[in-house]
């Protein structure tokens, strides 16, 4: 058990590091960078949250549907906070496999206060569930 709690907390710590890399990058990298690390900072909070309720999935997918299926169906996380999960994917993708791909520097701010939200949210569900372990 105290393995699934030093995971789970880890990959909370590691998706807070990679979204202040993120706001770095805004202000002194490429957008498509600072886009790429957005994506990755909320992928390692659900990933966290996924653990703390033994589940998994090696695919960024299988993340997303489980993601979609256990918190965001019941209501346990906001339908709009789980469809921006799934655009920051594409937008990720977007970024990472197709060319002349550009990004708004308002909208990706914006995106980068949504993740910071996102990443609060999780981070309080994991914390009550690692809390009651």
């Amino acid at each position: 058990m105290k393995q699934f709690i030093d995971l789970i907390r880890y990959r909370i710590e590691k998706s807070k590091s990679t979204l202040a890399d993120a706001q770095k990058y805004l202000k002194d990298v490429s957008l498509d960078s600072t886009v790429n690390r957005i994506y990755y900072a909320m992928f390692y909070a659900v990933n966290s949250l996924l653990i703390s309720k033994g589940l998994f999935s090696s695919k960024h997918s299988g993340v997303i549907a489980i993601f979609n299926r256990e918190f965001i169906k019941p209501g346990i996380i906001n339908q709009d906070l789980g469809k921006f999960y799934s655009d920051m994917l594409d937008h990720r993708q977007e970024s990472d496999y197709k060319d002349f791909v550009r990004f708004d520097k308002n909208e990706v701010e914006q995106w980068l206060h949504t993740a910071e939200e996102f990443i609060k949210r999780i981070e309080n569900i994991v914390n009550n569930v690692v809390n009651e372990k």
